[in-house]
Parts: structure tokens; sequence; C-alpha cells
């Protein structure tokens, strides 16, 4: 993967365009997670510090496109900022109307990009006009790569330069280094309700891991598919040969989906639902799967301990109850204890790394869901390939 990096630009004087994900939680007017914006500050800081005019874009929730509204204002998030930067940020609204003048060294953040027509159909209009803007295009948000918008993907097209900034080149490193050249033995992580909403990631991933280790309402297709009882648990039974393709192909290939030997167990789903621990074999007609055993958590704690790599998308129960956590709790602690690269994403994946308090200890933790995922299904992310073409200019 070879595109401009941030750093090997001159800024001084120049007018840099960088489209952040700034798409953060707001309630009453403020925000009530500033983790984006935290990401995305060494970018800025270092434009800033460069003596560059720094104008910095991004979504926000989903607004009806070509429609202001107060609700999803970037306002909130430009006092956030301010707070960060320790100085006045400036939001300007009317920037495709009127180019904002901004010094050296200045920061303004612009209003939201869906508030512009043709921001979603990536309209070519809208994209010369965003490029019109700037001397450099920065593209950051890694969180919106695998969408082509005009904010993200056409505006880097038309801009006299296009590059990728740090958060950016930074989620794409570790992802290269997870995937392209990974230490063995390689262990994968998905967990998740369904299989049909992550079998492409699977299939993937089968390709590629030593262990793929199946977590959440997945395991339970799986089990089904090893012919085991899975009582009243969520199942998809019309995907169990595709459950059961993929063990044996994996099998073919020396490497195996562990499935589990012992099972936590509810009749309903409540937080208040008594945890009733079971070998695999023994979940009666009425029970519902909610977690992994003690033995099987153990059994995965000791594969994760002798990996080289191991990729982490999804918990392997239902955490938020502390009696079904116990699985993704011992994951968890495995993986901040492990000595190989870990890599985790995904929005449950990083509660889960808050609530067990493991976020310094995982390797890289990337901003991105959707298109951390379509990573690992090996999609090509369309910013991403833009930035490609434009190193070749």
């Amino acid at each position: 993967m070879s595109f401009i990096k941030l750093t090997d630009l001159d800024l001084a004087g120049k007018r840099v365009l960088i489209r952040s994900d700034l798409n953060v939680p707001v309630k009453n007017g403020k925000v009530t997670s500033d983790a984006r914006i935290t990401a995305s500050m060494p970018t800025f800081e270092h434009c800033l510090k460069a003596g560059a005019k720094v104008m910095v874009m991004s979504h926000l929730g989903r607004p009806e496109e070509g429609v202001f509204s107060e609700a999803d204002s970037l306002q909130p998030v430009a006092e956030a900022l301010a707070a960060k930067l320790g100085r006045d940020i400036r939001l300007i609204r009317d920037y495709l109307d009127t180019p904002p003048t901004v010094a050296d060294g200045e920061l303004v953040l612009l209003e939201n990009v869906r508030f512009n027509k043709g921001e979603g159909k990536d309209n070519e209009a809208l994209s010369k006009q965003y490029a019109a803007l700037c001397d450099v295009f920065v593209m950051d948000a890694f969180g919106t790569a695998h969408r082509a918008q005009a904010s993200t993907h056409g505006a880097g097209k038309f801009a006299p330069v296009a590059c990728a900034g740090l958060l950016l080149a930074e989620e794409l490193d570790a992802l290269q280094k997870a995937l392209a050249n990974p230490a063995r033995p390689m262990v994968a992580i998905v967990g998740g309700s369904k299989v049909s909403t992550k079998l492409t990631v699977l299939e993937s991933l089968s390709e590629k891991v030593d262990q793929l280790v199946v977590g959440g309402g997945i395991a339970n297709t799986f089990l089904a598919a090893a012919g085991f009882p899975v009582g009243k648990s969520l199942c998809e039974e019309d995907l169990i040969p595709t459950a059961k393709a993929l063990m044996e192909k994996m099998t073919a290939r020396g490497a195996s989906i562990p499935i589990a030997t012992d099972v936590v167990c509810g009749k309903q789903f409540d937080e208040n639902e008594p945890a009733v621990t079971k070998a695999a074999g023994e979940v009666a007609d009425d029970d519902m799967i909610f977690d992994i055993g003690p033995d099987s958590a153990q059994a995965l704690a000791d594969i994760i301990a002798k990996a080289g790599t191991i990729v982490w998308n999804g918990p392997v129960g239902v955490f938020e109850f502390d009696q079904f956590g116990e699985g993704t709790r011992t994951v968890s602690m495995a993986i901040a204890q492990a000595a190989g690269f870990s890599l985790a994403g995904g929005g449950d994946t990083i509660a889960a790394i808050q609530k067990y308090d493991i976020y310094d200890q995982v390797s890289y933790i990337s901003t991105a869901g959707g298109a951390f995922l379509e990573y690992l299904e090996g999609k090509t992310l369309p910013a991403v390939a833009m930035l490609e073409a434009r190193a070749k200019d």
C-alpha cells in the first residue's frame, strides 16, 4: 500500500482541508464521548504546528441531505475541540458559497458535510467545490473510508495534493501488520449475534488464520453444526451447513474453529437472570446460551497466550450482564497479557475494552466499525484506493 503521508509534506502557509471522523455522540448539546476527537488531535496539531491554514470537515448523525438541522450541527464538536486546543474554534456554515479566510496556524471547523446536497452520492460538482478550498486534502477518517462520498473520496480526487492523515496512516499500518504479513500463529476472535452479518468476514479470515474463535450468537450456529443442542438460543438454522463447511475447510488445512465444551445458560434474556454453567451436550430445550463456560474460556486464553497475532471483533457472550460476562472478561484479560500483536475494532469490542479497563494493553484499537470489517473481508476501501491512485499522479 503506497500513499502520500501528511508527514511527507511542507504545509507552511498552505490551505489544508482535513476530512476527519468527528461523528461523536451528542446529548443535550454536549459531546458525551470525545474518543474520536482525541484520536484526530495529532493530525490537527501537526498541521497547526507547521503553520498551515487548517479547515476540518466531518459528518455527524444522519440528517436529511441538503437540509440544515440544529440537532446535527457540529457546534457541540466545535466547543469540545476548542476546549482541547485551548482556543476559540470558528464553525463555518456557508463555506461552499464563500470560501473561509483562515490565518496561518488557525483551525476552523466546517459545518456537517451531510448538509450538502450530493455528499452521499460522491457528486462531482460538490467534490470539486471541496477540492477548490485547499492546496492539500488530508483524508483522516478511517471510519468512513469504506464509503465513496464527496468528502471522503471525490474531494481527494480533485484536490491539488491528497494524502493520508496520521490517524488513517496508523490504522492502515496496524491492519497491514495484522493481516498482510502476520506473526504466527494467528488467531481471530469474531463475536456478534448473527453469522449472516459476519459471514464474509468469517469466510475471509478462515483462509488466513490458524484459529478462528467464534463468539456470541454466532457460536451457537457453530455449536449446532458440531451436533450440540442449543435449546432456544439465537441460532441461524439455515446457516448450519455454511458453519459445517467452514469447520471442514479449516480442519483440512490444519487450522481450527474451537468449539465450546461448556456454556453458561439462562431461561430468559434479563439482567437478573441466574447464570447456570453446563457441559455443551447438556443444554435443555428451554435454555438460552449467553456465554462460554470457564473451561472453554480458559482454552481460548491458552490459545491467545501462544498467538503471534490476535484480531478481535466482538465479545464472546452477553457481557453487558455481569453474570454472562466472564467469558469476554477472560478473553479480554488474555489479550491484554498476550505477547503477540493485538488489533481490536468495532463498537461492542471497544465497550468490552473499556469495561475491563485494558485500553493501554491492546496493541492497536481501531476507531472504525464498518471500515474495519470491510478491510478484514479483504474489500477495497474507496478512500484508500483514491489515496493510492493520487500517489501515482
